[in-house]
């Protein structure tokens, strides 16, 4: 790893930590940054000795959103390549991380604007700093949040909840966000990635194909009528009954032992 990578990359303990990395521009999310990023993710989905994912940002800030200067001469170019460029390569981004099938924890260690806070909407599960800030500023630049935060953050808060911080581009403390829903749980500064890293033990203990299959019953799920994603989850169940590790924890269960799950 070198300071001049925009994604720093660390694995310990089968969690693969990544770090956004461009602090002096409070990590703003430019083309290369994005390409790292999905460069790591393809590297960690061939690494089956990863069980889940850390994702957080060097410096004071977890990401200042979309790197504006780096994308403007996309929009200036027209409504084509502002498309593609931008908007399809952050919602392709966004996507990526939400049906990543491992989970992604946002370990949020401080201000998630515009793209970064979209990030956090992706992610699974999110832990954060009590000194971190949220907003959707976009509103101010002359356009709507690009990245999926008109999509996900009214499933995540509530459509009302939502358009007050879309429309308005007010910023709120991690307090207001952990109470509304956008992420998990607020901590110390000092106990963020501390915290994350046991959430990530936590679920690490749970077999691996229970994981994925859960992961993948609620994100497809979520945005289905209740039958269809009651077929969802019925069809990610039916993959677990094959499986050593169903047998495993029915098993240990009914011989009141821990279970030893093997992945399988």
């Amino acid at each position: 790893m070198t300071a001049e990578q925009p994604v720093l990359m660390s694995v310990k303990d089968n969690i693969a930590t990544l770090t956004l990395n461009r602090p002096a521009k409070l990590n703003a999310l430019n083309y290369d940054l994005i390409d790292a990023f999905q460069q790591h993710l393809d590297a960690i989905e061939r690494d089956d000795t990863i069980r889940i994912v850390i994702l957080t940002g060097a410096g004071k800030a977890f990401s200042a959103g979309a790197d504006i200067a780096g994308f403007s001469s996309s929009v200036e170019a027209g409504m084509t390549i502002a498309m593609r460029e931008f908007v399809g390569r952050g919602q392709a981004f966004t996507k990526r991380i939400e049906n990543f099938p491992r989970p992604i924890i946002a370990a949020v260690n401080g201000l998630a604007f515009g793209g970064g806070c979209e990030v956090v909407e992706a992610c699974p599960l999110a832990i954060s700093s009590d000194h971190a800030r949220f907003a959707k500023p976009e509103i101010n630049l002359g356009f709507p949040p690009p990245f999926g935060g008109t999509q996900r953050l009214p499933r995540h808060i509530g459509r009302k909840r939502a358009l007050q911080l879309i429309l308005t581009g007010d910023s709120i403390s991690a307090e207001e966000a952990g109470r509304i829903g956008l992420i998990n749980e607020v901590v110390p500064a000092s106990k963020l990635m501390t915290r994350a890293n046991e959430l990530a033990a936590r679920i690490i203990e749970k077999p691996s194909a229970a994981v994925t299959a859960s992961l993948a019953s609620v994100t497809r799920g979520i945005n289905l009528s209740i039958d269809e994603g009651l077929a969802v989850e019925a069809n990610q169940f039916a993959q677990m009954v094959p499986t050593h590790d169903i047998r495993e924890g029915i098993n240990a269960f009914l011989e009141r032992r821990p279970a030893q799950f093997n992945g399988r």
